[in-house]
């Protein structure tokens, strides 16, 4: 068969799942990943010939893609910030909007130097790794509840060539953090129950629930517990740096100003929904 022709079948069972865009760009992640090939490759060689195993393979990848697996998970890596990182079950798939954190963090950090780091519930580390990598005078420290998460993370601190030292830490138990921060950023669970509806069956059956959900009857309970710890636990002058929950923007700020933090900013995605706040101790 020809892969142009595959292509055409591949989409025509994906659209019916997900939207053409998608559909298209998981074609291309799986050309990429099992014939190291760019869309540009595939226009060039518009006859090549998939053999009977490479079928195979791809049919796999198909079949993944049809029972709402993400192909993250499939191939086990994501890009993040420019970066490369392994995932599996017990890790999130890093998100753009989490992207645009990291961006936030690093335009307000990048000229200060020697500063001190702290990720709270890393997962896969790609919060910790970037600033890592693009803040390489500041020391990087990265806590999480999970140990097969930590072992992830830690892998991936390798294999993009930078320090972060990790500890295996129940945020919500701890009395204390491990250090002063000049930095603490957190992007901790904050789907209510409630919100289940709206996510989309490859997030709901694959991704870590532990990492997600909180319950509807205290959706705020990560992000007390961290503003709490770093009253104590950032530098004076420090900034806190939370994602948060788009439905619950201004209770995130009402929160933070009672545990009097200072110019509390609340920030908006790139889709317009309330996704970010900083505020200073």
């Amino acid at each position: 068969m020809k892969l142009k022709d595959y292509r055409t079948s591949f989409l025509e069972k994906l659209t019916p799942l997900y939207d053409a865009m998608e559909a298209e760009s998981f074609f291309n992640i799986a050309l990429e990943e099992l014939k190291g090939w760019k869309r540009i490759d595939l226009a060039m060689n518009p006859d090549a010939v998939l053999k009977d195993d490479e079928i195979i393979q791809w049919n796999n990848v198909l079949e993944q893609l049809e029972k709402h697996k993400p192909i993250q998970y499939i191939f086990g890596r994501a890009h993040f910030y420019g970066l490369e990182f392994e995932v599996d079950e017990n890790t999130l798939i890093p998100r753009p909007e989490t992207e645009e954190l990291v961006e936030w963090i690093i335009k307000e950090n990048e000229y200060k130097g020697q500063i001190k780091i702290l990720d709270i519930g890393t997962g896969s580390g790609c919060i910790a790794i970037s600033l890592a990598k693009n803040l390489p005078d500041a020391e990087v420290f990265a806590i999480d509840v999970s140990e097969k998460a930590l072992a992830v993370a830690k892998k991936n601190a390798g294999t993009n060539g930078v320090t972060v030292k990790f500890l295996l830490q129940d945020i919500l138990e701890a009395v204390s953090l491990p250090d002063t921060f000049d930095i603490i950023v957190s992007n901790p669970p904050y789907v209510r129950e409630l919100e289940k509806a709206e996510i989309n069956p490859n997030v709901l059956e694959y991704e870590p629930h532990l990492a997600l959900f909180v319950t509807d009857s205290d959706p705020l309970l990560f992000y007390r517990k961290i503003a709490l710890l770093a009253k104590s636990g950032l530098t004076e002058n420090g900034r806190l740096y939370f994602e948060i929950n788009q439905y619950l923007g201004n209770e995130t700020v009402e929160m933070l100003e009672e545990y009097k933090f200072s110019e509390v900013t609340l920030k908006k995605d790139i889709y317009g929904n309330d996704r970010m706040v900083s505020a200073i101790r």
